[in-house]
């Protein structure tokens, strides 16, 4: 079997390098979008009967139809009743195969090993089909990820620009008590050799050393071509959250991130752990909302907006149709807690003991929150703080492929699903109190802050890259037209989304 997977993933490039052949050319030739309602990202008044003109993968002109020159030859696309906006940036998404703590993922990650370079690609190009053009990477396998980025890079496969980190600096890979809570001495071969993958010399030994052996280490995790960094501030899915490196090793990791001239990010989920990372000078926070269910204090917002710190939330699990999932979930749990009091009032006539009261055990307490999912409302609970607070929103859905179909049970929650999550992320901003132009500048523009690449992408000016969506209804008008997508443009190529994914292997087209 391993043999009939390795010939299909060479097959399967081979293919995709056919497929883009003829790019460059058609690039060659300029295109013109003629008479639309221009939402730049920026986050101004939309300009009407607007022209923008692309040559090569940049935009070249912008502005009114009347002050816009279209070149000779140009390709035009009738922009009128149109709205063009910048494509979309989504901050956080995992889109390698990286295994996990349960059966399933394990199963796809043993079988679908040698194919990771293409469930990687097809990932991404899910992603793109949805009209996400941009995508940073924050934790996964960071060969694959590399060898798929450089390959849409040079035009010998499609997909939207990608920035990969690879491991999460301090953690340990899928099959580690740092990522998933499993004991060393309970580890397989094969766990213990994909961690190790993952980790690639960052993980957990990290955080036992002294600053200046951590120093070195860092460098040589930087050398391997990471394009930003993102480290373990706390500890991940665990009660109580503990935080990962000291002030001094925070300091270290973040410096020595930006000696590269590199983002640096956290996964810091409590009060404390956070306060450390912003203080030892993170530029970006994944799901700042996430703080152990404490809701986030005055002074812990302003810290974060006075410092100009991204933030980018998980906003699509709890807005949509995932808070409807919420709000489902906690009505059946207190229709049960009910139920179950109405019978044990019932039953006391038939009680021969004394009734004995008790409090509630704090373990008990924990128990009955997580049945009415009060960690969800105290995410959607700080998300609203941060944003009225005025921090930099950006779009961080964790975004994953998942197990593979056959080896799934339940169907995957569809806030989560690739390109999908994204825009029901940007609906969601709407859901927390933005208006529409405020989503789409947080699913723009500070997606190219969060990426340091403002000057490259994020708005429709002329120099910068032609990411661009032609929608069939206006977004500012409601926002769910995001979905309404005639054409997707990424760096100057108008996409076929409908032959997306290229090679299908968990997806359809």
């Amino acid at each position: 079997m391993s043999r009939h997977v390795r010939r299909v993933s060479a097959l399967l490039f081979l293919a995709l390098a056919a497929a883009v052949a003829g790019t460059s050319d058609a690039r060659a030739q300029a295109t013109a979008i003629v008479g639309a309602t221009l939402i730049d990202g920026n986050g101004g008044a939309p300009l009407t009967d607007a022209t923008v003109v692309v040559e090569g993968d940049r935009i070249t002109a912008v502005g009114p139809q009347a002050d816009v020159e279209v070149p000779a030859g140009a390709r035009v696309i009738d922009g009128a009743g149109k709205f063009v906006t910048p494509g979309f940036v989504d901050t956080n998404v995992h889109i390698s195969l990286y295994g996990g703590g349960n059966k399933d993922r394990k199963e796809s990650s043993v079988f679908y090993r040698s194919m990771g370079r293409e469930l990687t690609l097809e990932a991404a190009q899910m992603h793109l089909k949805f009209g996400v053009t941009h995508l940073r990477d924050s934790y996964g396998a960071l060969p694959e990820l590399q060898q798929v980025r450089d390959a849409i890079a040079s035009g010998k496969a499609i997909g939207p620009r990608l920035q990969v980190a690879g491991n999460i600096v301090g953690w340990g890979g899928p099959y580690s008590i740092t990522f998933a809570l499993i004991p060393e001495d309970d580890l397989s071969l094969y766990e213990e050799q994909f961690s190790d993958h993952i980790a690639q010399g960052a993980g957990e030994d990290l955080m036992d050393l002294y600053p200046e052996e951590l120093r070195v280490r860092m460098r040589e995790y930087l050398d391997k071509g990471v394009d930003f960094l993102k480290y373990g501030g706390t500890s991940h899915w665990s009660f109580p959250t503990l935080i990962g490196f000291s002030p001094e090793a925070q300091r270290v990791i973040v410096e020595e991130t930006h000696a590269r001239g590199l983002i640096a990010e956290t996964h810091s989920t409590n009060p404390e752990g956070l306060r450390l990372s912003v203080e030892a000078g993170i530029d970006l926070i994944q799901h700042p909302e996430v703080l152990a269910n404490r809701e986030i204090s005055d002074a812990l917002v302003k810290q974060i907006v006075d410092r100009g710190i991204v933030c980018s939330m998980l906003v699509n699990t709890f807005t949509g149709p995932a808070w409807e999932n919420h709000l489902a979930n906690r009505k059946t749990a207190e229709e049960r807690r009910a139920r179950e009091a109405d019978g044990a009032r019932a039953r006391e006539w038939g009680r021969l003991r004394r009734p004995v009261e008790r409090e509630k055990t704090t373990y008990q307490v924990r128990r009955e929150q997580r049945a009415v999912g009060h960690g969800n409302e105290i995410r959607r609970l700080n998300a609203r703080k941060l944003i009225d607070g005025g921090c930099i929103t950006s779009l961080g859905t964790d975004n994953y492929a998942g197990v593979a179909p056959e080896y799934g049970r339940t169907p995957k929650p569809i806030w989560q699903e690739p390109g999908i999550g994204t825009l029901l992320a940007i609906e969601g901003l709407v859901e927390m109190g933005m208006t529409p132009g405020d989503a789409i500048v947080a699913g723009t523009r500070n997606g190219a802050i969060a990426a340091g690449a403002l000057d490259e992408f994020g708005t429709i000016e002329a120099g910068k890259l032609a990411d661009l969506l032609v929608l069939d209804a206006d977004p500012l008008a409601d926002i769910s037209n995001i979905r309404k997508q005639s054409v997707v443009m990424a760096a100057g190529e108008i996409i076929d989304v409908d032959a997306l994914p290229t090679e299908p292997v968990y997806f359809k087209r």
